[in-house]
């Protein structure tokens, strides 16, 4: 750090912890920190102007969740409302989270985090920041804890095609909604086939002329009533809501396993389940296999919940429709297909997916070295080595986010208090010598789960090893039972650049 730099940090507030991000991530860190370790000093940092995360930067209509709310809940607040829910109705839970435990307090809204660099000497990270209205600020923190998610919530993914200028309608990526974008009795087509165009279609299908989902590929859907039987009839018992919430989360998650596990080992059979939901919303006669019937088997790719089958009500109604085919060019008039055909449209929606961004656009330099964190090998996928005094929340794909929120939580809180009682100030990663030869590879098996935007993305992404340590398992069912007893003074953790925890 150089003099300059040094004097700055010394004039600036200083926190125990610093949290990046004000969504899911961010505020379940904040309820554990206040909770489980009372007294200790921290800010969060967030880009927007307010808290919320995707369910402030996505506007587009009828923005919903894609996982049960009983389990993308926090495991601390009861959900009472359907489980799939809208966006307006996830901020208001998060609201009352805030409101509830005091957060708001904590919160730093329009604060833009540039550059984190960590300093050896002093044992803590120097955050340079931008407010909204252009002011840098500086803060330090002994821990900073990454709440940020894995996507750019500035931008989305748009590939570029040819002819894209010559379109005389307008092009929309849902993460940029125009708030006056009016789209009644218009032609529209929706570009893609996953959580986003499946919500974008039967939510506009009654407004527009027609609307077109367009996809290259299909995707696996799984279309069902919005409402969760056991809560209902516990409900009906007048059973209080906190024993509900948590039986309707066991519930919920012994079905995810075992549906997971089936995917897997009984593959034909739990495909057919899936088209034969769909069959029923469409009819024996419906083109499911062209237009239904992805070429990979269930969960390598997420699988979004159709409330009610609204997808599906609106293809059979005739005001949407889906065509399978691959983009050749845009015309004036809308798309070309490699096919032939011409698709009319007023409005393009490229449904096309996130710009991944796991720095959240931050750079970071450690001892007066830059660090990325594709040169990193994850532990257990929230701590990176070369990188102190750092966790970074990246929830499940097969299940909700906000459960790895909430047992990372509990991992962060367990290893700062330890580090309190034994007075170290500096814990990394470190790969042990025993497995100085271990294998590494991309942080996801592209065998097990391969969306477009993490393969897109996979270069900036930590590496792992072949050890379940040196992994993000995406496995909640027994990371719930395993994070608790992870052994904070095994060889993976170094303290102090060396000492080993009492």
């Amino acid at each position: 750090m150089s003099a300059t730099a040094k004097r700055a940090a010394e004039a600036a507030e200083h926190f125990d912890v610093l949290i990046v991000g004000a969504g899911i991530s961010g505020i379940g860190g904040a309820y554990h920190l206040t909770h489980q370790m009372p007294g200790t000093s921290f800010v969060v940092l967030e880009t927007q102007e307010s808290f919320g995360g995707t369910w402030i930067t996505h506007k587009y209509p009828g923005i919903r969740s894609d996982s049960d709310l009983h389990t993308f809940g926090y495991r601390f607040k009861p959900w009472v409302g359907p489980p799939i829910a809208a966006a307006s109705e996830i901020l208001k839970y998060m609201s009352e989270v805030i409101e509830e435990n005091d957060l708001g307090r904590h919160i730093r809204y329009g604060h833009t985090i540039r550059k984190a660099e960590w300093s050896g000497k002093t044992n803590t990270w120097t955050i340079d920041a931008l407010k909204a209205n252009g002011e840098a600020v500086r803060i330090t923190c002994g821990f900073l804890w990454m709440c940020q998610g894995y996507y750019r919530h500035g931008k989305g993914y748009t590939p570029e095609w040819p002819g894209m200028s010559s379109f005389k309608g307008k092009i929309v990526h849902p993460q940029a909604w125009p708030t006056d974008l009016d789209y009644t009795g218009k032609k529209m087509i929706v570009i893609g086939s996953g959580a986003t165009a499946a919500t974008l279609v039967p939510n506009v299908a009654n407004d527009v002329e027609h609307v077109t989902m367009l996809q290259r590929s299909p995707t696996w859907f799984i279309p069902g009533r919005n409402a969760i039987e056991i809560a209902e009839k516990l409900r009906e018992l007048q059973v209080d809501e906190h024993w509900i919430h948590e039986i309707t989360r066991r519930q919920i998650l012994k079905d995810q396993d075992e549906f997971t596990r089936r995917a897997r080992e009984d593959t034909e059979a739990v495909q057919k389940e899936l088209l034969d939901a769909v069959k029923l919303f469409l009819g024996e006669d419906y083109d499911i296999a062209t237009h239904f019937t992805p070429k990979y088997r269930p969960w390598r790719q997420r699988i979004a919940f159709i409330p009610d089958g609204d997808l599906f009500t609106g293809i059979a109604s005739g005001k949407a429709s889906v065509v399978t085919d691959e983009i050749e060019r845009f015309t004036e008039k809308g798309i070309l297909l490699k096919s032939g055909k011409e698709l009319e449209a007023d409005i393009i929606v490229t449904a096309t997916g996130f710009d991944l961004s796991p720095q959240g656009d931050i750079d970071f330099v450690v001892d007066g070295k830059p660090r990325a964190m594709s040169d990193t090998v994850t532990y257990r996928g929230m701590m990176f080595t070369g990188l102190p005094n750092m966790v970074w929340v990246f929830g499940y794909f097969r299940a909700s986010w906000t459960l790895r929120v909430d047992i990372v939580a509990d991992f962060v809180c367990r290893l700062l208090t330890q580090m309190k009682k034994t007075g170290a100030k500096r814990v990394e990663v470190a790969i042990p010598d025993r497995l100085k030869d271990m294998k590494l590879s991309s942080w996801i098996d592209p065998e097990d789960f391969n969306p477009g935007y993490i393969m897109r993305g996979m270069d900036a992404l930590p590496r792992r090893g072949s050890e379940r340590d040196w992994q993000h398992t995406q496995d909640y069912w027994n990371e719930k039972d395993e994070f608790p007893k992870l052994d904070l003074a095994g060889e993976a953790f170094v303290y102090d650049g060396g000492k080993v925890l009492a």
